[in-house]
């Protein structure tokens, strides 16, 4: 048909073609033929009567403005609707409730429903349409600054965008976000595009900034969002002990916290210690090979005593002495003390048996006696050396292909 077509307009082509030459072939006779009377006109004594029979009509004046076409009538301009086309069945996409094709848009994947926002403008407000978008994945996309706008501005609550490449943000929308989980670990972002993203947040309960460049605004924005339950920032660095301290007083209601292996000194430690909320139930403290001292880790026990899992791994300043400390821990379950060097392996054995709540125990590079380990599994009811990795406030398992966030999976995703 394309074809057949484009034939169709060449044949139409041509024959106006040769119409147009047709033309300008009668137009030069007739210009021959006036150019003759012309001669015969200007030649001397031409009577009268032969130039009134060749002049042309004179044209009349209309002196009544009513008779012109068109006159006291509107000139508008409109557009003829367009026949839909009737269906066998009596039934059109047209007829559909948005209700309805929202419902059909939610069982599409993420590549799909970017399509059918190209039909219509009335598809692409469904497509676009919040609840649709409320919980997305897009890890390892690069050229991400476009995509994470547009998905801030559609009321995305759950944004898992792990290993991203984030360019330099200029929001035009200044309106707050109302995204509640966000999961930006170990991604290529700059400070300031990071604060650009976290000054627009305030409904905050979960995320995590695993590895990434800090500032002391970046803690401020941080504690306008009083409801977070869970916070990462293991491996982080920028920041200074005060805003530090801040930040972790405003959590009022914080479980977990990661702020492990950060480029922390003494005091750094110490602003944490200090400002930690009574309601935390899993710490994360690791890393601090120097800086963690005895004091440190009792001011620790008096604030948090409803601890459930602690990891102060790395430690190498605590000694055995610290035990009687961690057994104020009535609730204690998962302690991890891979390599504390100075804690005495044969020391290990009297933590199961004085804490009766515990049910995990890490000492990577400290038992390596037999009897030692025969009298924990003696116990039965302590796991030795099961987890390598501490998975406090990390929103995916370690070492898995699962693409979740805190335990929930991301309805939409990005395949590759």
């Amino acid at each position: 048909m394309p074809r057949q077509r484009a034939l169709n307009q060449l044949a139409c082509m041509s024959q106006n073609l040769e119409g147009s030459m047709l033309s300008n072939k009668k137009t030069t006779n007739k210009r021959k033929k006036r150019g003759w009377v012309d001669d015969m006109l200007n030649a001397e004594n031409t009577p009268s009567d032969l130039i009134h029979q060749w002049s042309p009509n004179h044209k009349q004046l209309c002196l009544n403005p009513r008779e012109k076409e068109n006159d006291m009538v509107p000139f508008v301009l409109s557009r003829r609707s367009r026949r839909r086309k009737k269906s066998s069945t009596g039934l059109s996409w047209d007829h559909l409730p948005d209700e309805l094709i929202l419902r059909i848009l939610f069982c599409l994947p993420l590549s799909h429903l970017l399509r059918t926002s190209l039909v219509c403008k009335r598809w692409r407000r469904l497509a676009f349409d919040e609840s649709l978008w409320y919980s997305v994945d897009l890890e390892g996309v690069t050229n991400m600054a476009a995509a994470l706008e547009l998905l801030l501005s559609r009321g995305t609550r759950r944004l898992r965008c792990p290993r991203t490449v984030i360019q330099e943000l200029t929001f035009v929308n200044m309106s707050p976000v109302h995204v509640v989980q966000m999961d930006l670990s170990h991604c290529n972002v700059s400070s300031e595009s990071l604060e650009v993203i976290l000054s627009r947040c305030s409904t905050l309960t979960h995320l995590s900034l695993e590895s990434l460049e800090l500032s002391d605004r970046i803690l401020h924005h941080l504690s306008q969002n009083p409801e977070l339950i869970e916070l990462n920032v293991g491996g982080c660095a920028g920041f200074s002990p005060e805003p530090l301290g801040k930040m972790l007083q405003s959590f009022s209601k914080m479980e977990q916290l990661n702020i492990s292996w950060c480029e922390f000194g003494s005091d750094h430690v110490k602003a944490v210690v200090a400002n930690l909320p009574s309601s935390l139930t899993d710490l994360n403290l690791s890393g601090y090979r120097e800086q963690l001292a005895q004091e440190d880790l009792e001011l620790l026990v008096e604030r948090c005593p409803n601890i459930i899992t602690l990891d102060i791994s790395d430690s190498v300043f605590l000694r055995t002495t610290c035990i009687p400390t961690l057994e104020q821990l009535m609730h204690l379950k998962h302690l991890s003390l891979s390599r504390c060097y100075q804690i005495y392996a044969s020391s290990l054995g009297d933590i199961g048996e004085k804490i009766t709540s515990l049910r995990l125990l890490e000492a990577f590079g400290l038992v390596h006696d037999g009897r030692i380990f025969s009298k924990l599994y003696e116990m039965k009811r302590v796991a030795v050396n099961t987890r390598a990795i501490s998975m406090v406030a990390r929103p995916t398992p370690v070492q898995t292909d699962v693409h979740s966030m805190w335990d929930r999976r991301c309805r939409l995703r990005l395949h590759y």
